[in-house]
């Protein structure tokens, strides 16, 4: 089992906790950055640690390198969250987010889409191959 897992397993819970109250606040329908000042807000409300817009390093056989790879939130260095305010939630929605949490080594990320009038419907859950084995 990866060693931050449970840890992110158990703030999952408390961040779609916290995107709900924000779907509840502010409907659907906003661009995504509105969401994610919302969504970083209700955190530091709730006592969550989170950064957003943090930038992906990239490494290839020892070589390191910035691209312009920044990702939505990160929950406490164990949770990453891909924020949407779209129609339908694509395959390489979720390819990216699975992408950062390789690059990044982080066990479980989820992609919050607040273009669903039920918010439930739009969060998607990914977990890192073997992480919760």
């Amino acid at each position: 089992m990866h060693p931050l897992y449970e840890k992110a397993n158990a703030l999952s819970y408390k961040v779609i906790g916290a995107a709900l109250e924000v779907h509840k606040e502010m409907g659907s329908g906003l661009y995504e950055a509105i969401y994610e000042k919302c969504l970083m807000r209700e955190l530091e409300l709730q006592g969550i640690p989170a950064k957003n817009q943090v930038v992906v390093p990239v490494e290839y056989k020892g070589y390191a390198f910035e691209e312009p790879l920044r990702l939505d939130v990160i929950v406490d260095d164990c949770l990453i969250l891909e924020l949407k305010s779209v129609e339908v939630v694509m395959p390489a929605h979720k390819a990216k987010l699975l992408a950062y949490m390789k690059l990044m080594n982080i066990p479980l990320g989820l992609v919050i889409n607040h273009h669903e009038p039920i918010l439930k419907n739009g969060i998607s859950r990914m977990i890192l191959q073997g992480a919760d084995q």
